[in-house]
């Protein structure tokens, strides 16, 4: 048996993933300490891990005021994460002993953690993967398209942070892909080569075991039993970027008094009663098991998050995807790219279209084939027992 220390920014897309393999880890006997904001210590004890936490508002504080406007200003954020969270993590684990840590690939402080602590690290990738060229080119162009005394200015401040970290916590920091990536001698990338842009530009240092979905306690077994053998469309814009109170009205109007049965899950920051009259064939809910519903879901229209895309896909639903923001259009690419999903902008989207793509997928049978080959080839992958499986040989060659 060894200890773990796994430490998680904390958001539901970076958190759910993981909980299948501390599962996993802790089945085979290892003691995992997960170090993440309060909101998720339930979820991460019921999964069998010791919970540490540190300060989210302070967290989210230090990393918005980095700025948001260009990709180095959030490297710069998350650099200044680093006296939120390091002084009050190393305090807390102050004279316990781990034998390697698991580090979130955005968390920014991960590879500083290894540093500290001189332990062999592994990275948890929840997102696609970057190769240090794709994210320099991205970096260099969004440093472009500002003017050039307001680039240097972003780019001294990475320099004095990095300075600074080095002084306080004796870090080295030679990039801003190591802040933003954090890379590792093993990453390991929720997803499959398949469904990951250009996955075979990636070495052994990558390890792509497909994804990782734990099952979730559910009490909507009555509703789920209703739904069975309908017609179900599922929409929801995810955890994040639903506050869209105009784009719930109109799947309302545009699948109002169809065929369809569909279930609208809006959030806990909208109420149902600025949505108007709710159509008859509508079941509108704050919140939904999505793991659950999808089981029984004909379409699934999402935000293009890749917890969505990846649970839409696993149980082979067809989507149509309409992305908010951060790599959701790479998403959504992506879900068009295998055939199994089909994009729309909401900025531009009106009832008739969203209808009209509604007929579409839902009549073209490429969609439903490309959804279950994907299905397929997301549940041979192996997911949290195969990133498990990577970890263990990783003890091996570290001799852990």
């Amino acid at each position: 048996m060894a200890r773990v220390l796994f430490i998680n920014g904390g958001s539901e897309g970076h958190i759910n993933p993981t909980l299948g393999v501390v599962q996993e880890l802790v089945a085979r006997r290892e003691e995992v300490v997960y170090i993440c904001i309060e909101a998720f210590r339930e979820r991460v004890e019921k999964a069998g891990a010791s919970v540490l936490t540190f300060d989210g508002q302070k967290f989210i504080q230090a990393f918005v005021s980095g700025g948001r406007e260009a990709v180095q200003e959030r490297v710069n954020g998350l650099l200044l994460t680093a006296d939120v969270i390091l002084p009050r993590v190393l305090e807390q684990i102050k004279g316990q002993r781990f034998d390697y840590i698991l580090h979130d690939s955005m968390f920014g402080c991960g590879r500083l953690f290894a540093q500290i602590l001189k332990l062999p690290a592994i990275s948890s990738c929840t997102t696609f993967v970057q190769t240090e060229e794709a994210f320099g080119g991205m970096l260099d162009q969004s440093l472009r398209r500002l003017p050039s005394e307001r680039a240097q200015s972003i780019q001294d401040t990475f320099l004095r942070l990095t300075a600074g970290g080095k002084e306080r916590y004796k870090v080295e920091i030679h990039s801003p892909y190591e802040v933003f990536c954090n890379p590792a001698p093993l990453t390991l990338v929720y997803t499959t080569k398949e469904f990951q842009p250009d996955g075979e530009a990636f070495g052994e240092e990558y390890a792509f075991v497909g994804p990782s979905i734990a099952p979730r306690h559910s009490r909507e077994d009555a509703l789920f039993a209703e739904l069975k053998g309908t017609s179900l469309i599922y929409i929801s814009l995810g955890t994040v970027f639903n506050q869209a109170v105009g784009f719930y009205k109109l799947c309302l109007q545009a699948l109002g008094d169809t065929e369809h049965t569909v279930v609208l899950s809006i959030g806990d920051k909208v109420a149902v009663a600025d949505l108007g009259a709710i159509p008859g064939n509508f079941m509108v809910r704050q919140s939904v098991a999505q793991t659950e519903i999808l089981r029984h879901t004909k379409l699934f229209i999402t935000h293009g998050g890749m917890n969505s895309v990846h649970e839409g896909l696993y149980n082979g639903v067809p989507m149509i995807v309409i992305p908010q923001s951060a790599d959701q259009p790479v998403i959504a690419g992506q879900a068009a790219k295998v055939g199994a999903g089909l994009p729309l902008h909401m900025q531009s989207l009106t009832a008739g279209q969203l209808r009209q793509a509604v007929d579409e997928v839902l009549s073209r049978p490429s969609f439903r084939e490309a959804a279950a080959a994907m299905r397929e080839s997301f549940r041979s992958s192996g997911g949290a027992r195969q990133a498990v499986n990577e970890i263990f040989r990783f003890k091996e060659r570290h001799r852990i």
